[in-house]
């Protein structure tokens, strides 16, 4: 999938390229505009004939840039180039939606009777993105180190300074302008081209993050959605004196890298029995939210590893069925974690939402990374199938003769009375204890372990 991110990024640049390029046919459709003296996004102005199609293509070249750098594989040390790529792609936009009233150079009556707010703001707009793409022609040939990207930079930056001294001098204004945006619409294709060819290859995916402490009987806790080890020092600190604790972060979330594979029911169960002590040792698994259904298909589907069961706040099933769709779509988020659209996402949310969320701190800044909200996304998405599977293990296979207990809070008495039943479980109600019983609660997971 990250090949076809690299294809699907290129192919945005391009098209953002072409957009970009509508300004020459408009040297044929609009007379108006000086093509020595006028600026190109003069076409663009309200007082001219085509300025509707022109304001257009200049917002939809810069969604498209902006497209391309969100999907563009994140790469270490290139995030300022790219950061101002997606700038010059994001003032693109603002001065197509602010166009100038009138042609400022090509017609001498423009301004007599005062400019709006919009005129004086697309120009600002106008410069900020020049400035963007300049510097991250600059940014960008610094680590390609090509001397095609250097060439286009340098290029680029003389053809600004052309411009700039051009309006100072009020002559010629319109060529050199017309030579710095073809240049940047070659650049453009150069970058495209340059990321079809690339030869790069995807991270590692390695093994996922684990934490083991303290010594005696084997606890396994595996966290609910979004959750990473560190939501269970608390529990953790309590057991370590008389247990050996395994914590240990799914792929994409916490420090675990991210898996070219979206999430099953089945790969959750084989992490567990990795993770598990061999035999004939047993563990007592730990489980909350979601991640009750990989504990219970784990027992079933390995009844000879298990001593016991505590669900925290568990959720059950429903019997919707599957969709196709989601799974599609989840078949593309383990590599969209990787591109500098999910880190942005991360970046501006990820902290917010965790605190809003779980109340404590992120020590190490996971909830920043790219790959945390994919992760999420992708279980949420995988819900229905894990369901689904869930369920056929439960015609399949009997549930072992281990104690189980079920703790729950406000919320979802219905589904912890119904898996108690079903079960054969303890139950145990915490009134008070909200939502997150692992960080508000902790002594009493303590107690039923």
């Amino acid at each position: 999938m990250e090949r076809r991110l690299y294809v699907l990024a290129a192919s945005a640049l391009i098209v953002a390229a072409v957009l970009g390029s509508a300004w020459i046919t408009g040297q044929f459709t609009t007379p108006g505009v000086d093509k020595t003296h006028g600026y190109v996004t003069e076409l663009a102005a309200r007082d001219q004939p085509w300025t509707h199609l022109f304001r257009v293509s200049d917002a939809l070249s810069g969604l498209a840039c902006l497209l391309g750098v969100a999907l563009v594989p994140r790469v270490e040390r290139e995030w300022p180039g790219w950061l101002a790529l997606a700038a010059y792609a994001l003032f693109t936009i603002v001065a197509a939606v602010l166009p100038l009233d009138c042609a400022a150079l090509s017609d001498p009556a423009c301004g007599r009777q005062g400019l709006s707010i919009a005129h004086h703001a697309h120009l600002l707009a106008g410069a900020l993105a020049t400035g963007g793409g300049v510097t991250a022609m600059a940014l960008l040939a610094t680590r390609w180190r090509t001397r095609t990207a250097w060439l286009l930079a340098w290029l680029t930056l003389a053809a600004t300074a052309l411009t700039a001294a051009a309006l100072a001098a009020g002559r010629g204004a319109g060529l050199a302008h017309r030579a710095q945006l073809t240049l940047i619409a070659v650049w453009l294709v150069y970058a495209a081209l340059r990321l079809l060819v690339t030869d790069r290859q995807p991270p590692g995916h390695g093994t996922p993050h684990v934490v083991e402490e303290g010594d005696g009987p084997a606890v396994l806790i595996t966290a609910g959605p979004a959750g990473a080890w560190f939501h269970w020092d608390a529990v953790a600190g309590h057991l370590a004196g008389t247990r050996r604790v395994i914590r240990f972060d799914r792929p994409g979330l916490g420090l675990s890298p991210r898996s070219p594979a979206p999430p099953t029911l089945y790969a959750e169960v084989a992490r567990l029995a990795a993770l598990a002590p061999a035999h004939p040792e047993q563990v007592t698994v730990v489980a909350h939210g979601v991640s009750c259904w990989h504990a219970e298909a784990f027992a079933r589907l390995h009844p000879l590893c298990v001593a016991k069961l505590v669900f925290v706040d568990p959720v059950c099933p429903d019997g919707r069925r599957p969709q196709a769709a989601a799974r599609a779509a989840g078949r593309w988020l383990p590599a969209l974690g990787g591109t500098w659209g999910a880190t942005a996402v991360a970046r501006l949310a990820g902290p917010a939402a965790h605190r809003r969320l779980a109340g404590v701190p992120d020590p190490l800044g996971v909830y920043r990374m790219g790959k945390v909200p994919a992760a999420v996304a992708g279980e949420w998405l995988a819900r229905r199938d894990m369901a689904a599977d869930l369920h056929r293990i439960r015609e399949d296979k009997p549930f072992p003769d281990v104690p189980v207990t079920v703790l729950y809070a406000d919320g979802r008495a219905g589904c912890a009375e119904r898996l108690a039943g079903d079960l054969g479980a303890e139950l145990v109600y915490l009134p008070r204890a909200g939502r997150r019983l692992h960080l508000h609660a902790p002594r009493a997971i303590v107690d039923a372990i």
